[in-house]
């Protein structure tokens, strides 16, 4: 190599020196301009300047407007097609070549922004909205499916989040690009490829952030066609929580992230745990409680056919036979004693009335001796006739005279 003679070449600039004269000319040389584009990868960090770039169908262009000039600004949003004023500068630290608007107004919808409408109108008229074609989610799935880029930040995001809350989940991967015109296709195919397989019964389509241009392949209609058509339910995070495409209007479920997608498939480990100790808590209050309602009514029906049992209502009336036999017993008793005061009665009466107690006194009752006829005349008897005296003791007889 041969070496360069100082003395002959041009002058040497530093790149400060460069870069300084360079903003110079620029800023001389396009003071003020109006320029038409369209907004992609807008961004408001916390210093309160915005920052996106400007574009149209072959280039773009870094912008930039200071928090001391925004403050009465439409706010820039990626898609919006849009007329700036500002004057053309350049970034010395980094030789950012850039333009400082000063003015911004909306001139009309972009064209991604336009196409992203469109397809969502043909997509809601297809049906693909619908909510009676939403299916649910596994409470507790077997295995997810993640469609997403193997080396992204989004698979990196997810892991990490099934790691932490269900561990023991199996997790299948199906490796796709998530940018640029041959992502979309490729997500068709994994979508269609976990469908074939079979292997899971859920599964999450996501992707981090970026600009509209960057999260188009799931604005495509064929990735819509395929979400709608899987068997496996499907849930997106796609992007920030700002970011909406029509993937998310198609899925089952869709997550502002995708973490957020992980956290709403997965139940946390300690929750979960946590609620089967409830429950199994629960259940075991619940059958010591039915067990004791049972056992309760054991003892009634132990009671009850005690009480009906045939030996137990033969010792009642058992009982109750020797209770009125007592009674029978003393009733007769009762009877026989007050027959026999009342035969003791009239015995007294009958003997106040018999002859023998007559006889008692002293008397005699005198009666024939043929026929025992009591004479109770005189002009029964003759002379010489033989009569018998009956007295208290014995019979005495007489002749008449």
């Amino acid at each position: 190599m041969n070496s360069i003679d100082l003395g002959q070449a041009q002058e040497i600039y530093t790149i400060t020196r460069l870069n300084r004269e360079a903003r110079s000319l620029l800023e001389e040389h396009f003071f003020s301009l109006w320029a038409e584009g369209e907004i992609s990868n807008f961004s408001a960090p916390q210093s309160g300047h915005w920052y996106f770039s400007l574009k149209d169908a072959g280039a773009q262009i870094r912008c930039a407007i200071f928090k001391s000039q925004n403050r009465s600004m439409i706010l820039p949003k990626d898609g919006m097609k849009v007329l700036v004023r500002g004057r053309i500068s350049l970034y010395e630290g980094r030789g950012d070549f850039q333009l400082l608007v000063q003015h911004i107004e909306d001139a009309g919808v972009g064209q991604l922004q336009k196409a992203f409408d469109a397809l969502k109108k043909k997509c809601a008229a297809k049906g693909f909205f619908d909510t009676a074609h939403k299916k649910p989610l596994p409470n507790i799935p077997k295995t997810v499916g993640i469609i997403t880029s193997p080396t992204g930040a989004a698979i990196r995001d997810i892991l990490h989040v099934l790691k932490r809350r269900f561990p023991s989940l199996p997790v299948i991967l199906y490796p796709t690009a998530v940018q640029g015109n041959a992502a979309a296709p490729h997500i068709v195919d994994m979508i269609q490829t976990a469908n074939q397989r079979k292997e899971c019964d859920i599964l999450i389509l996501a992707r981090g952030g970026g600009s509209l241009e960057d999260l188009w392949p799931f604005n495509e209609e064929i990735v819509a066609e395929a979400i709608f058509q899987s068997a496996i339910p499907i849930i997106t995070g796609v992007g920030h929580e700002i970011d909406f495409t029509i993937a998310d209007f198609v899925a089952d479920c869709r997550a502002p992230t995708p973490s957020a997608a992980a956290e709403i498939i997965t139940p946390d480990t300690t929750e979960l745990l946590a609620t089967i100790n409830y429950h199994q808590k629960h259940l075991f209050n619940k059958i010591t409680r039915f067990f004791q309602q049972y056992q309760q009514h054991l003892d009634v029906l132990d009671k009850q056919l005690q009480r009906e049992h045939p030996a137990q209502r033969l010792r009642l009336q058992s009982d109750q036979l020797n209770r009125l036999e007592i009674a029978l017993i003393q009733l007769q008793n009762k009877l026989i004693q007050t027959k026999q005061s009342e035969l003791t009665l009239r015995c007294a009466q009958l003997d106040a009335l018999s002859p023998l107690a007559v006889l008692k006194r002293g008397f005699s009752i005198a009666t024939t001796p043929k026929d025992h006829a009591i004479i109770r005349n005189s002009n029964q008897v003759q002379a010489d006739d033989l009569i018998d005296l009956q007295l208290m003791k014995g019979i005495v007889q007489c002749k008449v005279v």
